[in-house]
């Protein structure tokens, strides 16, 4: 299988300075997959139906309605888990080679109007441009590592003799339910979805309300576009309370869920309880290591761009820069300088870096975080301020162990930044975290070899920044970041197929039952 990987930053380079300008944009976008009388307030279940109520999409720049989402309620999700229920057993008999020109399919299709990937992409979830088409390549790259996965052997032989043919095969495990989250909607709901359909499973998605287009209705479009026989493929739009319905549901088999640690917990305490399968991928903090003998120009890039793409607000961006005391001053000074270089606005109508904070809420909440830190004697070497949605890319130094932007998830544009003397006590910093999902070493390569291997981390870089992907590598955390499930190499078919032991007897054995 070939290998597909992507890095943001060796793309493209967003960091480099330029000034905000004005796009050219029609406010009457035409739109060919997604045109609004075929789902606007409407769920997929089988056909596109409209719920009871709904509510308003915004553009989170703006706050514009530009479309409305059906509110299903728990009646309505259960309605679409007995549906995919029924229909279960004739998608596990389709032949993994039919599902597999599905899913590439798919891919193609998800090129072909990557136009109004973007549109919604921008609009909905706040992301720019750059991070759009980004997130666009690797979802795609889902959908073929999806595919590929589906030519390995679907059966294996234990033993075959005269006597006997002993072997195991793959089967699905019925319905997979997935709740998405905001932040990266299409690709981290896609990341669960494509795997699971490919293993033989029908899929009941529920997106974040906040994005229910670029997070599910927008691939309920592609698959129906692409083939996939309706009602394998549900997409239940509803506010955050529906998802407990889901995960509940008695005909749910597997629950996938991308978001907080918070709600990660609930979530696997009931479909624990219920002794269903669960993946959990949760929050991290992402440590930034800087050794005494790192380039500091190519650190402080890399974690600029991992701090601040997409507002921070990335389960692997940096969470905490852990810097040798030696080089802590130049460090610091150089990210403040690129995070003053930074634009930032409404990413439908400009070229800018930033664009807005996913909700008042969560802005309040970061701005509270910072302000808190300087009243603890924190010093702000850039940002700290806001003006709408738009919150200033940040650098904070001088920083207490317990100060908040060190101890928790931050998910804003947020770089706080504290020192350390030696190794052992930058290792220690980088685990004293309860997260355990991405880190980094800078260093001399040798260097930075040797104090990763102290590190708490599903996944180090060395040299590099924390925001790496590869569709064929493990992603996942350890500690609070995750149950310890991996998307992504060819176990992907595991995480959602279970296998069954199989006998077939050439001679038929007569058995007596002994006495002893």
């Amino acid at each position: 299988m070939a290998a597909i990987r992507r890095s943001p930053q060796t793309e493209c380079d967003p960091l480099a300075p330029r000034r905000s300008k004005t796009m050219s944009k029609s406010p009457d976008f035409q739109f060919e997959l997604m045109r609004p009388e075929l789902w606007d307030g409407k769920m997929y279940v089988g056909s596109w139906i409209a719920a009871k109520s709904s509510i308003p999409i915004s553009d989170k720049a703006t706050g514009e309605t530009i479309g409305t989402m059906a509110d299903a309620s728990a009646d309505e999700m259960a309605a679409a888990c007995n549906q995919a229920k029924a229909i279960a057993p004739s998608w596990a008999a389709v032949a993994p080679s039919e599902r597999a020109i599905i899913l590439r399919r798919a891919a193609e299709l998800l090129v072909k109007y990557r136009e109004e990937a973007v549109y919604w992409l921008v609009r909905e979830a706040g992301s720019s441009r750059y991070k759009s088409n980004f997130e666009i390549d690797v979802t795609r790259d889902y959908f073929v590592h999806a595919a590929d996965l589906l030519s390995e052997p679907w059966s294996t032989v234990v033993k075959d003799d005269a006597e006997t043919l002993s072997y195991y095969e793959r089967r699905p495990l019925g319905v997979v339910g997935v709740i998405g989250p905001f932040n990266w909607p299409l690709v981290l709901a896609l990341r669960a979805v494509a795997p699971a359909l490919a293993g033989g499973n029908t899929v009941v998605l529920k997106p974040s309300s906040i994005t229910p287009v670029s997070g599910g209705l927008l691939l309920a479009r592609i698959l129906e576009e692409a083939g996939l026989p309706a009602g394998v493929f549900s997409v239940v739009t509803a506010r955050g309370g529906v998802g407990g319905a889901l995960v509940r549901d008695p005909n749910i088999a597997m629950i996938g869920f991308t978001g907080s640690t918070a709600v990660g917990r609930d979530i696997g305490g009931a479909a624990g309880g219920e002794l269903k399968r669960f993946s959990l991928e949760l929050g991290g903090k992402n440590p930034f290591v800087v050794l005494a003998d790192a380039d500091i120009e190519l650190a402080a890039r890399a974690s600029a761009f991992a701090s601040f793409l997409h507002q921070g607000q990335i389960c692997v961006a940096v969470g905490l820069h852990i810097v040798h005391e030696s080089v802590a001053v130049a460090y610091s000074t150089r990210l403040a300088e690129l995070a003053r270089e930074m634009t930032i606005g409404d990413p439908w109508k400009e070229t800018v870096q930033l664009g807005p904070i996913i909700s008042e809420h969560e802005r309040d909440r970061i701005h509270q975080l910072v302000q808190d830190a300087v009243a603890e004697g924190g010093k702000v070497l850039e940002g700290g301020t806001f003006e709408g949605p738009f919150y200033r890319p940040t650098v904070v130094t001088n920083l207490t162990p317990t100060s908040r932007l060190v101890t928790d998830e931050v998910f804003g544009p947020i770089a706080p930044i504290i020192t350390f003397r030696d190794d052992a006590e930058g290792v220690r910093l980088a685990n004293a975290s309860k997260y355990g999902l991405a880190a980094s070493v800078f260093g001399e390569l040798n260097h930075a070899r040797e104090v990763a291997k102290g590190v708490e981390s599903g996944m180090v870089h060395l040299n590099d920044q924390t925001m790496k992907i590869d569709v064929n590598a493990p992603f996942g955390g350890v500690k609070q970041s995750g149950n310890a499930s991996r998307i992504g190499t060819a176990t992907d078919l595991d995480e959602f197929t279970t296998f069954r032991w199989m006998t077939e007897m050439k001679v038929i054995p007569s058995y007596t039952m002994p006495t002893e």
